[in-house]
């Protein structure tokens, strides 16, 4: 059990440094040797915002409510791989879909840093 999870977190450190890779090359620069991890599957997520409430507060909330969160308006939207924040970027709307437009890809040093 213990090396399934050792295994899996090999995996997506991986998986998070192809990630790291592609994002600073070109497509066509990509090295041959990784393109047996181009099919992994990654969970990507974009945080608007944060808050904390207490349980009554919670409790009610009903439709129509509005929840006050820490970012303002305008302000850069966290985009996380596998929760670990990786970039940031703005809302747009594609297709009548909501997207992501990357404005800024967060450095290494950075990625450390927020390691603690």
């Amino acid at each position: 059990m213990a090396e399934d999870i050792d295994l899996v977190k090999g995996v997506a450190d991986a998986a998070q440094d192809v990630v790291n890779a592609t994002l600073s090359q070109q497509p066509q620069e990509m090295p041959r040797n990784l393109d047996f991890l181009l099919d992994v599957q990654l969970q990507v997520s974009v945080e608007v915002g944060r808050t904390r409430m207490l349980i009554q507060d919670l409790l009610q909330l009903g439709q129509g409510s509005v929840i006050e969160l820490t970012k303002l308006a305008g302000e850069p939207l966290d985009i996380f791989i596998n929760d670990k924040l990786i970039a940031r970027g703005e809302a747009v709307i594609v297709n009548e879909k909501f997207g992501v437009r990357i404005t800024d890809i967060i450095s290494q040093q950075e990625r450390v840093e927020a390691l603690g």
